[in-house]
């Protein structure tokens, strides 16, 4: 987007150039020598050069001080070559008009009634037609025109360039955030896990170890009475593994648990718990996935599922997963209201920004066909060792 705004810059600058170049070259070959002829061109050589001081692209901008001495000086020289018809080179002001159109601001509109009277006073001048000396005036007119709708484009070109920049800002940020969350939710996870194992084993550890130290001192002296506390201690040390293991069970069941069956369990209790209509079609064989690749399918299932009860206000929902041969497709459509103006939200947003890191595509639309219906709509490529899980 910025080589065409410098293209763009640099056409319009080029083509003013041109302009007073092929004047001065045309007086010069046509006219012969004298010092009038010499002062035309230097005049000629300011006009170019004076106002160039302050717009030259990707360099100076002062548009305003450029039109007044585009004028001052191109504008002159022009209502001189008209006024003198012995001048062999007679100037046009279009060019310089499209110039000053591109260049124009709130501080220099009079720039257009400047472009379409100066002409016209000079032909009139000359008593030439009416008709012939509005010709001219509107033909600079036109040409100013040009340059202002060639200046909308260029800003609209530059507009769209700041939105994508602050998008793709923005999209970062997200991304951050998406990391960082799921960063603290691992930390508190930990400390949770840190926590419930030290409360629930770290005492039973202790009054462990004490026996042992006990049943030690009792060895010789009392070894029946020693052979019963092994015996108990070995019951306290099957507790303790069993409640290690269902702490570590608790936590790791989800992780360890197939796509299909996390699926099935989150819409039982979904159905559960706000008593939609929900039908489930799983078709093909689930290979192993990584647990990053079903956390992701997972989250865009309950994000579709919150968005069709919140915003839709769906009643029924049809949820369809088909695990093909090089493609996972997954579908969920509701007969919520149909979305006016899709708006992705954060947590769709996040979702496609996972989905896309997988190397696959997600999309929303709405239709209404025999009935109306919103469907979200998820595919990931079932290749690549990002995908499956190693174990």
């Amino acid at each position: 987007m910025k080589k065409i705004l410098s293209f763009m810059d640099w056409g319009i600058f080029a083509l003013r150039f041109y302009h007073y170049i092929l004047l001065a070259s045309r007086l010069l070959v046509v006219s012969e020598f004298s010092i009038l002829t010499v002062m035309n061109v230097i005049w000629l050589i300011l006009a170019l050069v004076i106002p160039m001081l302050f717009w030259f692209p990707q360099r100076r901008n002062n548009k305003t001080w450029f039109c007044i001495l585009e004028l001052l000086l191109g504008g002159s020289y022009y209502v001189n070559s008209v006024i003198h018809p012995d001048l062999t080179s007679r100037a046009d002001y279009l060019l310089p008009s499209l110039t000053m159109g591109y260049l124009l601001t709130k501080q220099t509109l009079w720039a257009i009634p400047a472009v379409v009277v100066i002409p016209l006073l000079s032909q009139s001048y000359l008593k030439l037609p009416l008709e012939q000396a509005f010709s001219f005036s509107t033909d600079n007119l036109l040409f100013c025109f040009i340059g202002i709708w060639a200046s909308s484009v260029a800003k609209a070109y530059e507009e769209k360039n700041e939105l994508a920049l602050e998008v793709e800002r923005q999209n970062k940020l997200l991304t951050l955030y998406t990391a960082e969350i799921e960063k603290m939710t691992l930390h508190e996870e930990r400390i949770r896990m840190s926590k419930e194992l030290h409360d629930t084993l770290g005492h039973s550890f202790i009054s462990l170890i004490m026996s042992l130290d006990a049943s030690i001192s009792l060895l010789d002296r009392k070894p029946e009475e020693v052979k019963d506390r092994l015996i108990r201690l070995r019951a306290l040390a099957e507790h303790n593994l069993d409640d290690m293991r269902n702490i570590v069970h608790e936590m790791g069941e989800e992780e360890e648990a197939s796509l299909t069956q996390q699926i099935e369990s989150l819409v039982t209790r979904f159905q559960e718990h706000t008593g939609t209509v929900l039908t489930v079609n799983l078709l093909g064989t689930e290979p192993r996935l990584r647990f990053e690749v079903r956390q992701a399918i997972l989250r865009v299932i309950q994000e579709a599922f919150t968005n069709a009860l919140k915003h839709g206000k769906a009643s029924q929902l049809h949820l369809r997963l088909q695990f093909g041969e090089s493609m996972l497709q997954l579908t969920v459509r509701n007969n919520g209201q149909l979305i006016d103006k899709l708006d992705y939200g954060f947590g769709l947003t996040t979702m496609k920004h996972r989905i896309e890191h997988l190397g696959g595509s997600l999309s929303v639309y709405s239709k209404e066909e025999t009935e109306a219906f919103t469907e979200v709509r998820c595919e990931i490529p079932l290749k690549g060792v990002l995908l499956y899980d190693e174990h």
